[in-house]
């Protein structure tokens, strides 16, 4: 069954609805550049009402190794997303902190997923890449790219989330075709930024859970 990650969270009502859904895990942002920043102290508070097997995940751009340790324990994380220019010995590091570790990379037509090979994380989450791309669309570009890229990762044992653009109505081709091991939403869910709606949270969650089916398994199962 392919997971669903909620991403952006940035109150506590849209994560208690999000858990309550089905969703496998939350994301918050601690980017401040991010529309969908939230504080440390305010992520620790919601975090600590999350039912058991939900997954908090910070996301993180570019920031000190000794700051993201600091939140992880903090907030009591369980994974690190890294969404910057971080390289594979920062990400080595980042493994002595207890949280799983994801590492993002944003796809365009010229994407080599041999540059995946230094990478000793938890997992990979592929978003899209955009040109003459600003500092703040560090964290989630909200565009989709072309699924049928990630094909050839199909097999590797490594897991790999899926982001970028998704929504109820394009989420099931990429479900079918890459079955990846999650897929990740933030603006697809969201009547503004960092405000989930509640009709297109529980859409998005069934579309997934409905196509993938509890007895389909993901190629990292």
């Amino acid at each position: 069954m392919v997971r669903v990650k909620i991403c952006g969270i940035t109150n506590r009502e849209d994560a208690l609805k999000a858990a309550s859904l089905g969703a496998w895990a939350l994301g918050f942002n601690f980017y401040k550049k991010s529309p969908r920043f939230i504080a440390p102290a305010k992520a620790k508070k919601i975090i600590q009402e999350l039912p058991p097997f939900v997954t908090p995940v910070g996301i993180f751009v570019n920031q000190p190794l000794g700051a993201i340790r600091d939140i992880i324990s903090h907030c009591n994380l369980g994974a690190v997303q890294m969404h910057g220019d971080e390289d594979h010995h920062f990400c080595h590091r980042l493994r002595r902190y207890g949280a799983k570790v994801i590492k993002v990379f944003r796809v365009g037509a010229t994407f080599d997923p041999s540059v995946l090979k230094d990478y000793h994380v938890d997992a990979f989450l592929f978003d899209t890449l955009v040109k003459s791309e600003a500092d703040t669309t560090y964290g989630g570009s909200g565009k989709t790219f072309n699924w049928s890229l990630l094909k050839e990762m199909k097999g590797q044992h490594k897991p790999f989330i899926l982001s970028g653009g998704l929504n109820p109505q394009n989420v099931i081709e990429p479900v079918n075709q890459i079955k990846p091991y999650a897929v990740d939403v933030a603006s697809g869910v969201e009547s503004e930024p960092g405000k989930k709606d509640p009709r297109l949270l529980k859409e998005f969650i069934e579309i997934v859970s409905y196509v993938s089916g509890p007895n389909v398994k993901s190629h990292v199962d």
